[in-house]
C-alpha cells in the first residue's frame, strides 16, 4: 500500500520556501559555500523544520543546493568552466524552443510573447536591471511555453534555474540589459515571422558565453564568489 498523499497547503508551503530560498540564491543573498541551517531557516520563516527540508531537497534536486552528510545543505559552489558548459546547453535549449516555436506558434503564443517583450520596453526605460530580470525571465519562458513540447519545456526551465544567479548578475554589466532588449526584439521579429532557424541562431547568439561576454561572466561570478561565508579563525 501506499502512503498517505502529502496534504496540498503543506505541499504548497515547501513550494513557497523552495521559490523564496532560491530567489535569495539568485540574488546572492545566500552566496555560493553558505550553509543553510534548517533550524535557522525554520525560525527565520516562521515554520517547522519539515517544509525546510522538503524544499532543500527540491533545490538538490535542482543542483542548487548540495545535501552533504554532518553539514546539511550548502548553497552549490561552479567553476568557470562549468559554467560555461551549462551556458553552452542552454543555448542550444532555447536555440531548439525558438525553432519549434516559430513553427508551432499559436495566436495565443504570439499575444503573450508580444506582450512580455512590451512590457520588458518599459521595464528598460525605468532603468531597474533587478526588474528587468524577472521581465526577463518570462520573456524565455513565453517561448519555451511555444515549443508545446513539454519535456523540452521542463529541460528548459530546470537549466534556467540553475544559472539564475549568473544570468541576473550579467544584467549589471554596462549596456547589457540593452544589448539583450535589442537582441529579444530581433528573437521576437523571428519567431513571429516563422523563420525558425534564424530564431534559433540569434537566440543561440543570445545565450552563448563567449569572448567579452565571458569575461563579464567571470566578473559575475568572481562578485558572487566574494560572498562567501569567510571561514572562522
Amino acid at each position: 500500500m501506499n502512503g498517505p498523499e502529502p496534504h496540498p497547503a503543506a505541499t504548497r508551503r515547501s513550494e513557497t520556501l523552495r521559490e523564496t530560498i532560491e530567489e535569495r540564491i539568485a540574488t546572492g543573498e545566500y552566496p555560493p559555500a553558505m550553509r543553510l541551517d534548517e533550524s535557522e531557516l525554520a525560525e527565520e520563516f516562521g515554520v517547522s523544520r519539515t517544509p525546510i527540508r522538503e524544499a532543500l531537497i527540491q533545490l538538490d534536486s535542482e543542483g542548487l543546493v548540495e545535501m552533504r552528510p554532518r553539514r546539511g545543505a550548502v548553497v552549490v559552489e561552479i567553476t568557470p568552466q562549468r559554467l560555461c558548459e551549462m551556458f553552452e546547453v542552454m543555448a542550444e535549449l532555447e536555440a531548439m524552443c525558438a525553432r519549434v516555436a516559430a513553427r508551432r506558434l499559436t495566436p495565443a503564443d504570439r499575444e503573450q510573447l508580444v506582450a512580455v517583450h512590451e512590457e520588458s520596453q518599459r521595464v528598460l526605460d525605468g532603468g531597474d536591471p533587478n526588474a528587468y530580470f524577472y521581465v526577463n525571465e518570462r520573456f524565455h519562458q513565453a517561448i519555451y511555453a511555444a515549443s508545446h513540447n513539454q519535456f523540452l519545456i521542463d529541460q528548459a526551465r530546470s537549466l534556467q534555474r540553475r544559472l539564475r544567479p549568473y544570468r541576473r548578475m550579467q544584467l549589471h554589466v554596462r549596456d547589457r540589459v540593452r544589448a539583450s532588449f535589442d537582441e529579444h526584439n530581433a528573437i521576437t521579429e523571428a519567431i513571429v515571422a516563422g523563420e525558425g532557424e534564424r530564431a534559433a541562431q540569434l537566440l543561440r547568439d543570445h545565450v552563448t558565453v563567449q569572448g567579452e561576454r565571458f569575461s563579464d561572466l567571470l566578473v559575475s561570478l568572481s562578485a558572487l564568489q566574494d560572498r562567501r561565508p569567510k571561514p572562522r579563525s
